[in-house]
Formats: C-alpha cells, structure tokens, sequence
C-alpha cells in the first residue's frame, strides 16, 4: 500500500464514505448482498478530505498522464471532482452524460472538447467497469484521445479489471477495496478476520457463503 491509498482509505472510512458492514450486510439493486457501503459524494462536504481527494487526483493525473489537455467528469458523481482538479491543474474540464439531451442540441458531452485533444476521465468509484467504458466510448467516438481514467475507489473486481483490458482502458485508483479493508481492520472500524470475508465478496459477490462466517 501505498502512502496515498493509506490517507484516502482512512479518509474516506472517516466520512462514512465507504462503509463496512459485515455483520449486517447492505442489498444491493440487483439483490446481491454487499458488506460494504459506498458513497463518494460525501468527500464533497468534508472539506479536509475533499482537499485531500482533488489534491491526490491532481498529483495522479500529472504523475500518470502528463499530457492530458482536459479532464472529462462521469455524470454525476464525477463532475465536481473533474472541475476542482482541473481547477488545481489549470485545465479545462467537462462532463459526459449517461446518454443525450432529449431538448436544445442534445449534447451528451457538455464542455468544449476538439478532435485529437487528450483527455482523463475522472470517476467516483469503479465496480464491474461499464459505466465509465461507456463514457470512455463516447469521448473516443467524438474524436477525443482517452489517455485513462482516474478513480476515488475501485473495488478491483474482476469482471472490471476484465472490462476494462478489453475496453484498453487505464485506470488508476486513490485508493481501492483491499487497501481500505485493511486500514478498516487497524482504525477498529471491522474485525480483523472480517477481511477474509470482504475479499471473499470482492472475488464472488454472488457467493454469500461469508455472510454469518
């Protein structure tokens, strides 16, 4: 683990941004059951961390891709993200919509954004990889050249980190599941042999054998 992945994991358990739950597991939509609870937005109102987070994206985009030209936010968690690093970095920034306008010029990309320029997405968290493929997709069908992504979290599971090779897209997260799972178990937030059984989930989220393990 890395110092960063360290600070942001501790932040972001802090906040209750992401949130273990393992004796009381969360549902998700599809009707998986999850031990841990994640909500990025909550950096936004926690003025130390979200300096924390926006100076790390800033540092990541400089370190892994030098020559980015513009930050393109996912709607809707990653848009004040791309605006404040850009702010730092002194770049322009825009966003992608889940799909077009259905009024005025029926824009999906909002924010000027020319043919060849390079271009890092940035994203609140990654799961399975689809939602920010698709923006990735979209950005490259106008033209733009995505150099990759940068992401507050990612679960590292492996359909995404599959998706995403197909895809040839790079990301590189702040801070990812098993680094804040370990830092949970230092800062008391879980058990210590409750990381046996988030990674067990991470691997298989449709296998509940961990749930009352």
């Amino acid at each position: 683990m890395t110092d960063i992945e360290k600070k942001i994991a501790s932040d972001l358990l802090s906040i209750k941004a992401v949130f273990f739950r393992p004796e009381e597991p969360f549902t998700w939509a599809s009707g998986i059951k999850s031990p841990v609870y994640c909500d990025n937005r909550l950096t936004l109102t926690a003025v130390n961390v979200r300096c924390d987070v926006e100076n790390a994206i800033a540092e990541t985009v400089k370190r892994e891709y030098p020559e980015a030209e513009v930050l393109m936010g996912t709607s809707t968690a990653g848009i004040a993200h791309a605006a404040i690093s850009a702010h730092i970095l002194g770049l322009p920034m825009g966003y992608v919509r889940s799909g077009n306008k259905d009024h005025g010029r029926q824009n999906r990309i909002e924010g000027k954004l020319e043919k060849g320029q390079k271009v890092v997405v940035i994203e609140d968290l990654i799961s399975t990889g689809g939602s920010v493929i698709e923006v990735v997709d979209a950005l490259r069908e106008e033209g733009a050249v995505v150099l990759g992504v940068v992401s507050i979290f990612t679960y590292g599971m492996q359909k995404g980190l599959d998706r995403l090779k197909e895809a040839d897209v790079k990301n590189v997260s702040l801070t990812n599941f098993d680094c804040i799972a370990e830092i949970a178990a230092q800062e008391n937030y879980i058990k210590k042999e409750d990381i046996e059984k988030l990674i067990k989930f991470r691997n298989n989220p449709s296998d509940e054998s961990w749930i009352g393990a």
